[in-house]
């Protein structure tokens, strides 16, 4: 015990060890959490061995988490601020409408502290990013004395915890199994249904088929009919549904030919296109030849980012027909990545600005394609000079206190960061040529200074875990349950009889609003289909920048 008191870092990354195995436990379709886990593991650690961790490391990894978190959000975060998306906005306002009225309601009916309430809020909202909010408020509150300040945050990681839990496991059971219940609808069947209405019944695949013909082939020829014929006036005969990837002349093999490139009698050449296509080219060209090595050629895989105005908004089936080079060029989309979630690469599915797509095809059709959607993602390293700039950005920014009467507010740093990194996020995804942050690296930060944070907070406030636990004992587990139960149903009622979202969408939009990973991941499994994920990203994303901002605002009033 005293190793763990001497040496904290060595108690940080044991919670984080044991805190992630322990949230890889599973009980149906229940999942703790790696962050659930370690503030159970952390908070059992600081009541037992009294580990102290300073608070500008809490600080500082809960600026890179917050930051990050924005980043990741910004661009579907200002794309989705328009009419199209107002229906789902309404079920974010409902959200936070609701678990403000009840975290106020509890506070008054109980006589609640500032740390438990923001703790019941943050816990049965699921959403850690309440528990750094809220713990900075309350570190500024006048009139608070060093312990003061320590036991309310401790009450925060506690209440946080025993909600966390009653709320996850109610979000995950509801929207998966009694939604669809209350709704009268098989998940399954009617997400099979949505699909085939928006894709108009056109042939699809599931992310784990291949077409056994695929459309786009390659094929080489044998030159009888040259008469002096271009690569571009043999691409024109043809169309323009076929392009010449490369001719062999002799021993030489020309790769990606020039348009002016001459052919010549016994020319081999290969030709790349729809396999319907391939026929007519072959009454043009020649007689078809055994595939020889030299001509072979490999279809390549490339990502754009989306950063054409004219393209935001549209649906890949919509691009595919305002851009013949798809279906000229034998190019597909196989992938759409939002942030940190990958969508389908259905017809049906809109793409904005900020979004990267992987295509595949032929090489010289990419770069048609890519020409007309955006630019190439330059990701491979992180600009730290840009993220540096947004996070210095972000922390100056929560130090502006705004006074509403006698209620100062102010965002602190991280809701400070969170702002800022939405708007660098969202900088960055109008041209992907500067401020470099792979989402990979992204996710990680984001997962690794959430974390820490959390785990400096469980060491902190052990302590006074069980002292809170032993005064309100069954409300934390029912604040958990009513704090989801309300604004899920009021969003079932109203998604259903105003805004007319449809069934699959609506129940993906509502744990979207919950902003609860394993709600969406136990609903996909229900369905069988990806298609709730398309309601879920939109609430996800408001509510992962608007939640937050409820940890400093029930703060302010509370504790005015």
């Amino acid at each position: 015990m005293g190793v763990l008191r001497d040496h904290p870092e060595l108690a940080l990354f044991l919670c984080l060890a044991v805190g992630y195995l322990l949230g890889k436990l599973r009980v149906g379709p229940i999942t703790l959490g790696g962050i659930c886990g370690t503030l159970i593991v952390s908070l059992l650690l600081g009541a037992w061995a009294k580990v102290t961790v300073s608070d500008d490391v809490k600080t500082v990894f809960f600026a890179i988490f917050i930051f990050a978190l924005g980043y990741l959000a910004g661009p579907q975060f200002f794309a989705h601020l328009n009419r199209r998306s107002l229906r789902f906005f309404c079920l974010c306002l409902i959200e936070l409408v609701c678990v403000l009225g009840i975290a106020f309601g509890l506070a008054a009916a109980f006589d609640l502290d500032v740390g438990t309430a923001s703790g019941i809020l943050a816990g049965a909202a699921t959403e850690s990013a309440v528990v750094g909010t809220a713990t900075e408020s309350i570190a500024k509150l006048g009139g608070l004395t060093p312990a003061q300040v320590s036991q309310y945050q401790g009450h925060v990681a506690t209440a946080y915890t025993v909600c966390y839990l009653f709320g996850l496991i109610t979000i995950v059971i509801y929207t998966s199994q009694l939604m669809p219940m209350l709704m009268r609808i098989n998940l399954a069947d009617a997400s099979r249904d949505l699909w085939e209405r928006i894709r108009g019944g056109g042939g699809g695949l599931e992310a784990d088929e291949r077409e056994a013909l695929p459309v786009l082939v390659g094929r080489t020829f044998f030159v009888t009919h040259a008469d002096g014929r271009t690569v571009e006036s043999l691409e024109r005969q043809l169309d323009g549904l076929v392009t010449v990837e490369s001719v062999k002349r002799g021993s030489k093999v020309v790769t990606a030919p020039p348009p002016g490139f001459e052919l010549t009698l016994s020319d081999l050449v290969l030709l790349v296109g729809r396999r319907a296509d391939m026929i007519e080219a072959g009454r043009v060209t020649g007689p078809e030849t055994a595939g020889l090595p030299d001509l072979d050629t490999h279809l390549a895989t490339g990502q754009v980012a989306v950063t054409e105005k004219s393209t935001d908004g549209r649906t890949l089936g919509e691009l595919r027909r305002d851009h013949p080079e798809f279906s000229r060029d034998g190019v597909y989309v196989t992938e759409v990545v939002r942030g940190d979630l990958r969508l389908p690469a259905s017809a049906d599915t809109a793409v904005h600005r900020g979004d990267v797509l992987t295509l595949v095809g032929a090489r010289a059709g990419l770069s048609r394609v890519t020409a007309k959607l955006g630019a190439v993602v330059k990701n491979d390293s992180t600009d730290f000079v840009y993220i540096g700039l947004g996070i210095a950005a972000g922390s100056l920014l929560g130090q502006v206190v705004v006074r509403f009467g006698a209620v100062p507010l102010s965002l602190g740093t991280g809701g400070g960061c969170l702002v800022s990194g939405l708007l660098f996020g969202w900088f960055r995804s109008r041209r992907q040529t500067f401020g470099a942050f792979p989402p990979q690296a992204a996710t990680t930060l984001k997962d690794m200074g959430l974390a820490v944070f959390i785990a400096c907070t469980g060491l902190t406030s052990g302590p006074q875990a069980l002292p809170l636990l032993k005064q309100y004992g069954a409300l934390l587990p029912v604040a958990g349950i009513a704090m989801v139960l309300v604004p899920a149903t009021v969003s079932l009622i109203i998604g259903r009889k105003l805004l007319n979202i449809e069934k699959p969408l609506l129940i993906g939009a509502i744990a979207g609003q919950q902003c609860s990973t394993p709600a969406i991941t136990s609903i996909t499994q229900v369905a069988r289909s990806s298609v709730p994920m398309l309601g879920y990203t939109i609430t996800y994303t408001l509510s992962n920048f608007l939640l937050p901002l409820t940890g400093p605002l029930l703060v302010g009033v509370l504790g005015a």
